[in-house]
């Protein structure tokens, strides 16, 4: 399905019926990203909406770059007020925790809670900002990743030692890592996403957050590590912080998904 706006078309989708529940993608990822592991488990429950976010996938964005955060929380809420019943409880990972940290200080008007995993209040200080702006300045240069060198480079930064040396699940998340769809569509949007991320800073702010926020925090986060996520807690008084030992950045995709979705959806139960 698509929404069309002045200066965006975003492709979302929607699954089960119930409260809203709508999930926020990292930079790089895909809407369809959560079909695998969440949706066959969360749409009993609720309603769940997926879409790409402004530069990946098919959704179009004629707006000049460079995009923030803000930009992409807007997208959020427009989307949220054309196709479901606000206030909408928010899952996001990574770029999709800061949108879903924006939308609650732009629009807590739409938001019931926010499901923040993998986050920080600022994108630009210490390790990633560092990491996100080597990134971001290898594409600057007209360089890029491919191959099983990109596979295996992604998965250093999204899996725990313990994924990775096991062959089993190794190889269930070498799959999707290692797909066309991923490394191309990763690459199409590092610069415009990841630079958005790098520009995130809402540290002053969260002191006067009012939606409530859950901050989930991976204690195998290389990514993302740990204390960017207690600092988003410790800012922000509506929140309440979760951390999870032995999980990475991206272990909900198919590592820890087992235990993260239901409490997901307790979470979520609580205020709908």
């Amino acid at each position: 399905m698509q929404l069309t706006l002045d200066e965006i078309t975003i492709h979302y989708e929607q699954f089960g019926e119930g409260p809203d529940l709508v999930w926020l993608t990292g930079g790089g990822g895909l809407g369809s990203d959560w079909h695998t592991w969440q949706i066959p488990y969360f749409e009993s429950f609720f309603r769940n909406t997926t879409f790409d976010n402004r530069g990946i996938g098919k959704t179009t964005c004629t707006a000049p770059e460079p995009w923030s955060i803000a930009d992409f929380a807007r997208d959020a809420a427009q989307l949220i007020e054309a196709t479901c019943e606000p206030p909408v409880a928010v899952a996001g990972l990574s770029m999709g925790a800061l949108i879903g940290t924006q939308l609650s200080l732009d629009r807590p008007d739409l938001v019931r809670c926010a499901i923040v995993m993998g986050t920080s209040a600022e994108g630009h200080t210490g390790w990633v900002g560092d990491y996100m702006r080597a990134e971001v300045e290898l594409r600057r240069q007209g360089g890029s990743i491919s191959g099983a060198f990109a596979t295996c480079h992604y998965a250093a930064a999204l899996y725990p030692g313990s994924v990775l040396g096991d062959e089993s699940q190794w190889n269930r998340i070498k799959a999707w890592l290692g797909s066309d769809e991923f490394l191309a569509e990763n690459e199409r949007s590092l610069i415009p996403q990841w630079q958005a991320c790098i520009d995130f800073d809402v540290a002053d702010r969260l002191p006067n957050c009012s939606v409530p926020l859950h901050v989930f925090a991976f204690g195998e986060d290389v990514q993302a590590p740990w204390p960017y996520g207690k600092r988003v807690a410790d800012l922000a008084p509506t929140a309440e912080y979760h951390f999870f030992e032995g999980m990475g950045h991206c272990s909900i995709y198919g590592h820890t998904h087992e235990i993260l979705n239901p409490r997901i959806k307790e979470i979520v139960e609580r205020y709908v």
